[in-house]
């Protein structure tokens, strides 16, 4: 089974993004252990943009120390595009434990980019972090679907 844990800085607020969000995860759960874990979102002003940045990036490296084995992918339109197929051969690997990081509306701190080197676009353009989870959660699904030769992808 799958073991993937996305990391997400912020919480969702649009009710539309949460409830695909838990439709996805409603689909993946006979085939993956998926767990969400939300980091909190620094409050900022225009002043305090790149502090607040920063903070949130303590936040990821000090929640990824206590996964020092897992396989961490930062979400960045400048990372590697995957085909589906790709991506679905990528994750296949289910004895390892993947960690997804999704930076919140400020984006990633220059700590974060220097400290993860594997990186995953999910397209060239920029989402919102909300939107960018019900992405990749879709992009998870139909990896899965390919790899259990479900009717999903064709």
């Amino acid at each position: 089974m799958l073991n993937i844990t996305i990391l997400a800085v912020g919480k969702i607020k649009e009710k539309s993004f949460l409830e695909l969000v838990l439709e996805y995860l409603k689909r993946l759960k006979p085939y993956a252990k998926i767990k969400i874990e939300e980091l909190k979102a620094e409050p900022f002003n225009p002043a305090s943009k790149n502090k607040a940045r920063e903070i949130e990036g303590e936040r990821i490296i000090n929640f990824l120390k206590k996964f020092a084995g897992s396989r961490v992918v930062l979400l960045d339109e400048r990372g590697k595009s995957f085909s589906s197929l790709e991506l679905a051969d990528f994750i296949s690997d289910e004895k390892s434990h993947f960690i997804f990081v999704i930076g919140g509306s400020l984006g990633l701190s220059e700590n974060v980019k220097e400290k993860i080197k594997s990186r995953l676009s999910l397209s060239k353009l920029t989402f919102p972090h909300e939107m960018a989870r019900v992405i990749l959660l879709e992009q998870i699904y139909r990896s899965v679907a390919i790899l259990k030769n479900k009717e999903y992808h064709y």
